[in-house]
């Protein structure tokens, strides 16, 4: 709340201009200079300041709500309280779908379909309500260069080909979402920092931030002394604005995260601080007394931040064409698992597929375990690369003998050497 501007605090328009030429623009700035600071940068009496301080206070101060008022607010227009995925099954779960005013967080390994995800909730932000849509605007902000436009315009137009029947529309989907490139800390922070006025001006009804681990991993080595508390500060500050964002105007917050290697003496904090890169295939690591000890990967930025999100969706591998969606955290879901394959038309839930057989560990989200490409996948996709091979002939078959007794003799002459 105290990242509001000054000019939603209801000040006249010429006194947030006086006190924007003095960096004064939140309400966090202005209730932090003292009484004698504020009557120099104001002009005004002491008895008029106070009044000004009690003002901006109140209208940054969370107001309080029974859980009726809460209730009523989201029955009015339930429509608005979610975003939905058009995933019916995993809207199901979710009682709507990506729910607004509250942070929604998605990890996997590469190649499983995040931006995937997060280009298609852009189009479907800009749907109008009566599609399942919260026809508003979109800021995606992209840390990796991964956004596509070409795949934006593509998810659009095979997943909703009768009302995107013409390029008119398609290009006013487009004008809809808002592409900024940051690529450090400071520069996300910044941005998120000024998005409130955005938000007002241009009607955006979702953000999202693809990915935070990104920039988060390239700048901050934790090895280095203070480099933690850094990162921790920076990843506390950018959760609490976010979150005032979402709660402040009732939108859907998604944000990417990416996976590291959480080692089995429990230490997942510390895994995650010595692996600055993606690890794709760790099923067991050397400890430093030479020992081999297992290790599983996990979500990366540490337990503290998975607290700062209220959902966790995970996106892991499966099989060669299909993968699996976990609801790995929820205010309101049951842990839950969901077979998806990414087409022309963005994901795409596999209801039909057998699940009797899944593992559900959904006991900490914090630390569930996420399947990466192994070493049965690793085969079948160098199979499926290879030339097809003719048939084995007779001959190809007596060649496997000879080799074979030609190793025997081979072995056998050896081991009479030996004696």
């Amino acid at each position: 709340m105290a990242a509001k501007k000054l000019r939603r605090a209801r000040l006249s328009q010429e006194l947030c201009e006086r006190l924007s030429r003095h960096q004064i623009t939140t309400c966090q700035d202005f209730l932090c200079l003292s009484l004698l600071e504020l009557m120099k940068v104001t002009g005004q009496s002491y008895y008029d300041v106070q009044n000004l301080l009690c003002k901006v206070s109140r209208a940054c101060a969370p107001k309080m709500q029974t859980a009726y008022e809460m209730k009523l607010r989201k029955s009015v227009n339930p429509s608005l309280a979610f975003l939905s995925t058009t995933l019916h099954s995993l809207d199901e779960v979710l009682q709507g779908g990506v729910p607004c005013g509250s942070l929604t967080e998605l990890t996997s390994p590469p190649g499983c379909g995040k931006t995937q995800f997060c280009i298609m909730m852009s189009v479907l932000a800009t749907l109008p309500v009566s599609m399942g849509g919260l026809d508003g605007a979109v800021i995606y902000i992209d840390t990796e260069s991964a956004f596509s436009a070409e795949r934006l315009i593509e998810i659009a137009g095979n997943r909703f080909p009768t009302y995107f029947d013409s390029d008119e529309k398609l290009f006013c989907m487009t004008r809809s979402i808002h592409l900024y490139r940051e690529l450090t800390c400071g520069s996300v922070l910044k941005r998120i920092m000024s998005l409130e006025e955005e938000i007002i001006s241009k009607k955006v009804k979702l953000i999202i931030i693809d990915s935070v681990a990104s920039v988060v991993r390239k700048e901050f080595d934790t090895k280095l002394q203070g480099n933690l508390a850094e990162r921790s500060n920076f990843l506390a500050r950018g959760a609490s604005v976010l979150k005032y964002l979402a709660e402040e105007f009732s939108i859907p917050v998604i944000l990417t995260n990416q996976i590291t290697t959480s080692l089995s003496n429990g230490l997942a904090i510390q895994a995650d601080l010595v692996s600055p890169a993606d690890d794709l295939s760790l099923s067991e690591g050397a400890s430093s007394s030479g020992k081999r000890e297992s290790s599983c990967v996990t979500a990366a930025l540490g337990n503290t931040w998975s607290h700062s999100v209220n959902t966790r969706l995970i996106l892991q591998y499966h099989d060669l064409p299909t993968r699996q969606l976990l609801v790995a955290k929820s205010p309101v879901a049951p842990f839950s698992a969901f077979f998806y394959t990414i087409e022309k038309s963005g994901l795409v839930l596999q209801d039909g597929k057998d699940q009797t057989n899944l593992t559900l560990e959904g006991t900490n989200p914090a630390l569930q375990t996420i399947r990466v490409r192994d070493t049965a996948l690793k085969d079948t996709l160098l199979d499926a690369a290879l030339p097809k091979t003719t048939a084995i002939t007779p001959v190809h078959r007596d060649l496997g003998i000879c080799l074979a007794r030609q190793r025997r003799i081979g072995q056998e002459k050896g081991s009479l050497q030996k004696h």
